[in-house]
């Protein structure tokens, strides 16, 4: 099997889901996988104390596997409506498009909390009819790693773990 095949494989895509889910637990998130397959997204979100927050928070995930992609992913429009945020996870696995070792490219994984304002912008529909964000040379730091999560954690409300309770 050549390393193009390996990348087909759902692993990856599942692989993206579940380091989401550990890093929104770590920030005291509660996320739940929804069934496979399902429409618009792939996580749920909810406080961890349904007494204080009932509000559910719905997360498609995406994922790119090569660090030297060129940070688009496809989403389509049709499903603006069924998600709340996409995260996408930049697994940067190594370089596949350059002239370098794979092993060069290889650092940790970046996440981009995007809520579906910030998707809606920034969605373009290719001649091809390929529809995808691009997210190449935009400013999205505030979106970044635990500023991400972070924006997700003040939606449902969830105080910092071993602050006074203050969101």
């Amino acid at each position: 099997m050549s390393n193009k095949d390996a990348r087909r494989f759902p692993i990856i895509s599942l692989g993206a889901e579940h380091l989401v889910i550990g890093s929104l637990m770590r920030r005291n998130i509660l996320a739940y996988k929804a069934p496979p397959n399902n429409e618009g997204y792939d996580l749920i979100c909810i406080h961890p104390d349904p007494r204080k927050c009932a509000k559910q928070i719905r997360v498609q995930v995406k994922s790119r596997y090569q660090t030297d992609c060129d940070r688009a992913f496809p989403v389509k429009a049709r499903s603006f409506d069924a998600f709340d945020y996409v995260i996408i996870v930049f697994l940067n696995n190594g370089f596949y498009y350059r002239k370098k070792p794979i092993r060069e490219g290889f650092k940790d994984p970046e996440y981009y909390t995007l809520p579906a304002e910030i998707i809606r912008q920034n969605h373009h529909i290719a001649n091809s009819g390929w529809e995808r964000v691009e997210t190449k040379d935009k400013d999205l730091d505030r979106f970044k790693n635990e500023r991400g999560f972070e924006i997700i954690a003040q939606d449902l409300g969830i105080a910092y773990p071993g602050t006074d309770g203050v969101a």
